[in-house]
């Protein structure tokens, strides 16, 4: 993928941490220019009060061979995100890809508790962060994005259009923002498709994201520890394998024939031939299915 960017444009909108993160870099790798949007800086971290930052994303874009640029924002504050675009336009006068992969949600929802017990300013606040940030990022930026043909947007989410469609994903809140996701690429397909640009929706597998390493109590470097309470974390894989998926669509000239579907990580590992850091295929959701669903003891035998 080296290269295979060179001279395009990319605002990841929420790229402080996690698949944002993976994205950016995997985008920069492939010659990128890279904005990476988020609320944790430096100099100030969000309610998360997590040590990762925007700037640092930006650094490992620019070390990985692109062109890494933090600006914080909040994407539900409408006149930052005009600024935002205003900026790319006036600094690169186009946008070639668009993810919006802005969540915010960790600490906002309960596991299987229903509505009417869920924490409801906890559930609106985890609707506004992972649907209404979506929705004011593409209001503001596909103006500019559809200026030169071949643009692409990716929509992150959790899980596949096939696998939220009959599974009950946590709770009311988390289940209704992941499904609403999901619709916002097969409707921005519509409106996008015919005037040259495509929409896509992308979800990670089970991901190693320095939260999720946290609450295993373990590194990148010895995640496979965690295996002996959590056997079926062997099907994980890190926020990078999702950063190539995505950056394997952006350099797709044929892209399009995706245009308004939903895709996984390792799907298109099959499609373009890329591998994780390990050099494996993780395919996390036909495994969730076929063998954590099912009910049986884990083996990734086949899955990656």
């Amino acid at each position: 993928m080296s290269g295979s960017l060179r001279g395009k444009v990319a605002l990841v909108a929420g790229a402080t941490r996690g698949a944002g993160r993976g994205i950016a870099v995997e985008l920069g790798a492939a010659g990128a220019t890279v904005y990476v949007t988020g609320r944790s800086t430096r100099a100030h971290r969000s309610e998360y009060d997590r040590p990762e930052t925007i700037e640092d994303t930006a650094d490992l874009v620019t070390a990985a061979g692109g062109h890494g640029i933090a600006v914080p924002a909040d994407h539900l504050d409408q006149a930052a995100v005009r600024a935002l675009v205003d900026r790319i336009a006036d600094e690169q006068g186009r946008l070639d890809v668009l993810v919006n992969d802005i969540w915010g949600g960790e600490k906002l929802f309960a596991w299987d508790t229903p509505v009417w017990e869920h924490d409801l300013d906890n559930g609106l606040r985890l609707l506004r962060l992972a649907v209404e940030t979506h929705a004011v990022t593409s209001h503001y930026a596909l103006p500019l994005l559809l200026r030169h043909p071949g643009g692409l947007v990716v929509e992150v989410t959790d899980g596949t259009a096939d696998y939220n469609r009959d599974t009950y994903r946590v709770n009311f809140f988390y289940d209704l923002a992941k499904a609403s996701v999901l619709r916002m690429a097969f409707a921005l397909g519509h409106e996008l498709g015919p005037r040259g640009a495509t929409a896509v929706a992308v979800t990670p597998g089970w991901l190693r994201s320095e939260i999720m390493l946290d609450e295993f109590g373990v590194r990148e470097d010895n995640w496979r520890d965690a295996l002996d309470r959590v056997p079926h974390f062997a099907i994980s894989e890190t926020p990078r394998f999702t950063g190539r998926a995505v950056a394997a669509l952006a350099a797709d000239p044929d892209v399009a024939r995706f245009n308004g579907q939903s895709l996984s990580s390792g799907g298109l590992a099959q499609v373009y031939g890329f591998t994780d850091l390990d050099g494996s295929r993780p395919d996390a959701w036909r495994y969730l299915v076929e063998v954590q669903d099912a009910g049986k003891p884990a083996d990734v035998t086949g899955y990656r």
